[in-house]
């Protein structure tokens, strides 16, 4: 017959855990409530009204490292603060104490007997007698030292990354502006204007545009969009602006150019990560006959062109049927031609603009749209390309935070003759 020993009896074993003593759990559970008091985890203090000290535990003893016996009955709370804590409390701390009857949380730091400083946080008390009358002051006291080391460890990664963010931003600054001409050809005859419209500083866009020589008495001109943004944007956005001049070196046909950069972004973009983009690109010929400007632009998936005529009539110039370019091995390039008369002028854009929110707190399906920018350019007419930068500029200044993606621009004008408008 199985029995239990007094020995088994006098131990208790848990599930999972170490046989143990109940006599010594007992002890455990009988601290007394001094020694509690004492040794506790944060400190403790009482004071009179007028905050000398009355009663403090070993723990915040402790920490100052005072004797005991010199601050009972000799020194204030407000002795144990530091010159600035003691402002604090006499300013805040303690109006808002006889005011409210406690104050929580606050905090403040002690100086100790060897001159150094103890962070914590401090809760008071007006503890009151039968009558209800004052009658001293409870101080609990924790121990804000690691939470201060954790702030300060907070702080100092903030400023680590806000200097980050800062060399960032200069860096996509400076790598955005590498990939924009410096400036645009000066073309005989021809008022040109662009602009570049940064929609966040953080990160660099994928619009592009350029105007440069080509053969004597031609110059081309494109403006395009990559999609995404950032670094990987930047890289296609540096390919297309050079493969666009390269190609039209070796053959300035329009639908030739894009077919050569269609070509070169699909093979080298054809893997996991495919890259695309939008060009319009524009081969521009003086028309000594007639006056003026022959141009012929191919689109590639890319929003239309305005044209404002002189007389004021303003529509777009549809490349429909034009696709994505490196999307697919052969996309469809669509033309169009078109005789730029004096005092005409041709605006091209990126999808930033008619993309953008009419107001900041827009939802998303208030955009723009191509009908308020068609609106806005009849407003125009006639009008020269500077004119043209210069309005849609401030435009986009009145979308504010509405604008989430960059912009580009590009306006080109024949001047009417000794009209003074040209470049």
């Amino acid at each position: 017959m199985s029995g239990t020993s007094d020995e088994e009896e006098a131990r208790r074993k848990g599930d999972d855990g170490p046989v143990v003593d109940q006599e010594q759990f007992s002890a455990l559970l009988e601290d007394s409530i001094e020694d509690l008091y004492e040794h506790a985890p944060c400190g403790y203090l009482s004071t009179l009204l007028d905050g000398r000290i009355a009663k403090i535990n070993a723990t915040l003893v402790g920490w100052l490292g005072y004797a005991r016996e010199d601050l009972l009955g000799h020194k204030y709370f407000s002795d144990l603060l530091t010159v600035g804590g003691r402002l604090y409390h006499e300013t805040h701390f303690a109006p808002l104490l006889r005011m409210q009857g406690e104050v929580s949380g606050i905090a403040l730091e002690l100086k100790a007997a060897d001159g150094s400083r103890l962070p914590v946080l401090v809760t008071s008390t007006v503890k009151t007698g039968s009558d209800g009358q004052p009658l001293l002051i409870r101080t609990t006291v924790f121990d804000a030292r690691d939470r201060r080391a954790y702030e300060t460890e907070l702080l100092r990664a903030r400023q680590e990354a806000d200097e980050e963010r800062e060399r960032y931003k200069r860096l996509a600054t400076t790598l955005q502006r590498t990939l924009l001409p410096p400036a645009l050809a000066n073309v005989p005859g021809l008022d040109v204007s662009a602009h570049y419209h940064i929609a966040s500083a953080d990160e660099v866009g994928g619009d592009f545009y350029d105007l440069f020589p080509l053969a004597a008495g031609t110059w081309g001109l494109f403006l395009g969009d990559v999609c995404g943004k950032g670094a990987a944007a930047a890289a296609v956005t540096s390919l297309a602006r050079y493969t666009l001049r390269a190609a039209a070196v070796y053959d300035p046909d329009p639908v030739a150019v894009l077919g050569n950069l269609n070509t070169v972004l699909n093979h080298e973009y054809s893997g996991t990560d495919p890259r695309f983009c939008t060009v319009i690109f524009g081969l521009l010929t003086p028309d000594h006959d007639r006056g003026g400007f022959h141009i012929t632009l191919a689109g590639g998936g890319h929003p239309p062109a305005l044209l404002m005529r002189a007389d004021g009539t303003t529509d777009y110039l549809p490349t429909p049927g034009g696709q994505l370019i490196g999307a697919l091995p052969d996309a469809q390039i669509a033309t169009t031609s078109v005789h730029l008369d004096a005092g005409d002028t041709l605006l091209l854009h990126t999808d930033g603009l008619t993309e953008a929110h009419s107001n900041a707190g827009a939802d998303d399906g208030e955009r723009y749209g191509d009908d308020a920018l068609l609106d806005f350019a009849r407003a125009l007419a006639p009008t020269t390309a500077s004119d043209t930068i210069g309005a849609i500029r401030g435009l986009l200044k009145t979308f504010g935070s509405g604008v989430d993606d960059d912009t580009a621009v590009l306006a080109i004008h024949v001047p009417r003759p000794d009209s003074g408008d040209q470049q």
